[in-house]
């Protein structure tokens, strides 16, 4: 063990050393392979996150720990016991893939400390402290490769337990031991795993941070994240950097988060940072919780899970929908039931969806629109009249079709937009979403 963790930190220092040597403060500028790394996550539109640790045995959320009072050393006993008999990576994926979603990003290490991965930089994780034993990072990696599905890594940037990590605003009645804070040894920490899981798990397609909101009321911490950015590119130059900091991008970041909210809405109250011209992601719940929690089973419809993804794609961004394995590994049966049902609205719809930017026209109380080359997709959510006026004036408009049965629809183009009749009220037929292509001049 200490052979192999001396190894380690010698190869987290060299990866820093090159880090310092590519500062990107100031003036980023991505790299060709980040910019087709970006393109292809615009592309995606659809991904799946999955909070799951050992606060799964608890059932009331992955929060437990700082919300209940509950000290570490209790709560450390838990991995004594957590054993998921039903962990299938080839199931999760297939679930995955069925859905429609491209990516799964995976929680290695959330705010409780626990690594959900083989480390040898903390005996805290699932193959040192559990009786099961195995890196299910190590399974669901090489099971997205096999499907040709992308694998993303959330890690969380606050420690709930470790007693070196600078104490913020959260944890603080998790017992840890007062005067052993030391930014160093922490910061060490943090690079040495993620130096593991950019080297022993494949193709990362973005590291995804949570946590540096725990020292906001402290304007003078200095997270250093211009050296863990130059890490992080360094070890896979083509990895996308997102942080859940809730505020505008920093320098060396190549995607931009909205939790809970669409960008550009902040009814959540963690979203009012101006939108940037970076790729966009919403992360949202299925039901009410991040992890599994066993009284939680208020899930959105699957109607409201689909106008989701639609606003979001509408807004130029991808929906990040969240699921929380249970206890023993496996998904809950009305999330399944639900991905699939979004999966079988996909394979009719994706092309409205996959690949496309957002529409000429803002979004709109009726929907939104996305479009893709000379084709105009109208995605009308809630709308009740037989005719709609578009406000589209940049391009004329050659035909304008249901693009489910592909029959023609009248139309008449002015000079301030376009007046569209439609063949029914949507409200009449139940339609999740009536969608109009407008093929447009080239």
């Amino acid at each position: 063990m200490k052979r192999r963790l001396t190894s380690l930190a010698a190869a987290c220092l060299i990866a820093l050393g090159a880090a310092h040597a590519g500062n990107f403060i100031p003036g980023y500028v991505p790299s060709e392979e980040i910019k087709e790394a970006q393109k292809q996550f615009s592309d995606n539109k659809f991904g799946i996150f999955i909070h799951w640790g050992i606060y799964s045995m608890i059932a009331h959320g992955e929060w437990f720990l700082n919300r209940e009072g509950v000290t570490t050393h209790e709560y450390e006993k838990l991995a004594a016991g957590f054993y998921p008999s039903n962990f299938d990576a080839a199931e999760w994926v297939s679930v995955v893939k069925a859905s429609g979603a491209k990516y799964i990003c995976f929680t290695t290490r959330h705010h409780d400390s626990f690594s959900m991965f083989r480390t040898a930089c903390s005996g805290y994780n699932i193959v040192d402290a559990t009786p099961f034993g195995r890196d299910v990072l190590k399974e669901l990696a090489d099971e997205c490769a096999r499907q040709g599905i992308k694998l993303h890594l959330y890690y969380s940037h606050l420690d709930w337990r470790r007693d070196d990590y600078p104490l913020g605003r959260t944890g603080r009645t998790t017992g840890r031991t007062p005067g052993r804070e030391n930014w160093d040894t922490y910061f060490s920490f943090m690079n040495c795993q993620l130096t593991e899981l950019l080297t022993n798990y494949g193709p990362i397609g973005a590291i995804w941070f949570d946590g540096k909101w725990d020292h906001d009321a402290d304007p003078g911490f200095d997270w250093h994240l211009d050296e863990q950015y130059s890490l992080i590119h360094t070890l896979q130059p083509s990895c996308l950097i997102a942080n859940n900091h809730h505020e505008a991008p920093y320098a060396g970041e190549n995607i931009q988060i909205f939790e809970r909210d669409l960008p550009g809405e902040n009814t959540a109250g963690l979203s009012g940072q101006e939108v940037s011209r970076l790729p966009l992601e919403t992360c949202e719940t299925m039901n009410g919780m991040w992890g599994y929690k066993i009284t939680d089973q208020d899930y959105k419809s699957t109607r409201e899970l689909i106008h989701l993804l639609v606003r979001a794609a509408g807004r130029g961004a991808n929906l990040l929908l969240n699921v929380g394995p249970q206890p023993d590994g496996s998904l809950p049966d009305t999330a399944v039931i639900r991905l699939s049902e979004m999966g079988e609205w996909l394979k009719h719809y994706g092309e409205t969806i996959y690949g496309t930017r957002a529409g000429d026209i803002t979004p709109r109380p009726w929907g939104v629109t996305t479009r893709k080359g000379n084709r105009l997709f109208v995605h009308i959510l809630d709308y009740q009249d037989r005719e709609i006026f578009l406000p589209f004036t940049t391009a004329r408009v050659r035909e304008a079709v249901q693009f489910s049965g592909r029959r023609s629809l009248p139309f008449r183009q002015g000079p301030d937009g376009i007046y569209l009749r439609l063949g029914h009220t949507p409200s009449q037929q139940g339609d999740i979403d009536y969608v109009v292509e407008l093929l447009l001049s080239e």
